[in-house]
């Protein structure tokens, strides 16, 4: 029975959408994260964004993964010890950055 294709063309589209919804949550989710380990280690976003990425890779969990467990720490104050660790870690890598207009460390 020959079909025209609309209906798979419907199917692959409605499951681009779908795909394209969940990146955008996801990049949300990553967003806030970033925020978090921003404030909390006094960094930059673009180091924030590298420590998401060492803490993911060094305890093997999906980024998105982790960025959702450090919003859960902020709602909750609770957070795997592994991932405590890693972040505790990463964020002493990187360093704090100087805090704009205040005195240069000596």
């Amino acid at each position: 029975m020959p079909t025209d294709g609309g209906s798979d063309r419907i199917f692959e589209l409605q499951e681009e959408v779908q795909q394209l919804k969940e990146a955008v949550v996801s990049h949300a989710v990553v967003d806030q994260a970033i925020g978090m380990v921003v404030v909390l280690g006094r960094i930059s976003p673009d180091q924030g964004w590298a420590v998401l990425k060492e803490v993911s890779q060094h305890t093997n969990i999906k980024l998105r993964n982790v960025a959702e467990l450090i919003l859960v720490w902020g709602r909750t104050g609770v957070i795997p010890e592994e991932i405590r660790a890693a972040l505790e870690d990463a964020l002493d890598r990187a360093g704090p950055t100087q805090i704009p207009g205040s005195p240069p460390e000596a």
